[in-house]
């Protein structure tokens, strides 16, 4: 029997496999609205056989996105508009999610097949803001240091957007922790060269990040699971790293979270990573065998033994895929038959599963 097709259950929810849909930017909203893009993108994935299927970044406030295309959760008219979209994912028999983000000093940014750059106020940009006033990279803009109200903004836009997500009908939250934005700014030594409470030792970088964990999980429904994205190494000396990700994953546990998605980097342009198949599969391996929260295992995972051999040696409860999911939205049905596990076919396409 395939482990990979097998079910988890967090809180109330059970997924009927462990294959997820990776948060992945489309860069294709309007004023933060999804629309009919992510409807048929998203919702191919829900067809197409995985058991969770993750709303790419979406700003919990204007400023917070990537870029100006990027998803928003900040109104109740951006809940309406990912109603129906949430409610297609579920009735495929998919768990409809979504990631709350806010980018930081990686905000403002032009799309990324126009080379991704630094937008100014003439090109549809705006300032960004970030723990300590340091630039991305040069070139990029030097962002606004954050003072104490601004948090508290930021710290009430993230349970705002916690209640619109759970009122559109979303059935995991994942709280972007990750990839050099926000919260990873405020939890790295590289980024957070604050002198206040919210910076400094290992328990000051990750008051903040945990704050945030705390709303959100308060504001969530308690039969409803939260996840959190961490990059679990900067993969830069003196940076983030995985004894670091261990004891965040403990205080995020003793909050309520449910799950850890491990990712890496991110945080600055010029780290070197080890790139391979598989290559951040012991990030969500090691905390999850000495923090004993569930972890899901991203990055490179392609092939459906690859994936199986993952969750049925406890390295992690889940796998999240990405561009082997743009590549293939089918790729979970086609895993299945690959390990001889019987995962139903959408009705309207089931003449077609023995050929």
């Amino acid at each position: 029997m395939s482990r990979l097709f097998s079910p988890l259950t967090l809180r109330e929810v059970t997924f009927k496999n462990r294959i997820f849909v990776s948060p992945m930017c489309q860069y294709s909203s309007k004023n933060g609205m999804p629309g009919n893009w992510h409807l048929v993108h998203l919702g191919s994935r829900a067809v197409g056989g995985a058991a969770l299927v993750m709303v790419e970044a979406s700003a919990v406030t204007p400023q917070g996105r990537i870029s100006p295309d990027d998803s928003g959760i900040w109104s109740s008219e951006h809940a309406a508009a990912f109603a129906p979209i949430a409610a297609f994912i579920k009735e495929q028999g998919a768990v409809p999610a979504i990631q709350l983000a806010h980018a930081g000093r990686k905000a403002s940014t032009d799309l990324p097949w126009n080379g991704g750059g630094p937008l100014d106020a003439k090109h549809r940009g705006w300032q960004p803001i970030a723990p300590s006033p340091i630039p991305f990279a040069p070139g990029h803009p030097v962002p606004q240091e954050a003072t104490a109200q601004d948090l508290e903004n930021i710290l009430g836009q993230f349970a705002l957007a916690a209640r619109r997500s759970a009122e559109a009908g979303f059935e995991v939250a994942e709280i972007h922790m990750a990839h050099g934005y926000l919260l990873h700014e405020f939890l790295s030594p590289l980024t957070n060269l604050r002198s206040d409470e919210l910076g400094g030792s290992l328990e000051n970088r990750m008051r903040f990040p945990l704050r945030v964990a705390k709303v959100v999980r308060d504001t969530w429904p308690e039969h409803l699971p939260v996840f959190v994205r961490i990059s679990a190494s900067d993969w830069v000396e003196g940076g983030w790293g995985l004894e670091d990700s261990l004891e965040l994953a403990r205080q995020l546990k003793k909050l309520g979270i449910d799950l850890i998605d491990c990712s890496s980097a991110g945080l600055v342009p010029d780290a070197k990573l080890p790139v391979g198949p598989g290559f951040q599969t012991p990030f969500a391996s090691a905390i999850r065998k000495k923090t004993g929260i569930a972890t899901g295992a991203v990055g490179l995972i392609t092939d459906p033994a690859q994936a199986e051999q993952i969750v049925a040696t406890g390295l992690a409860d889940a796998v999240f895929l990405a561009r082997q999911l743009l590549r293939d939205p089918y790729w979970p049905l086609h895993a299945a038959k690959a390990l001889n596990a019987d995962l139903p076919w959408p009705v309207q396409y089931d003449r077609a599963k023995k050929g």
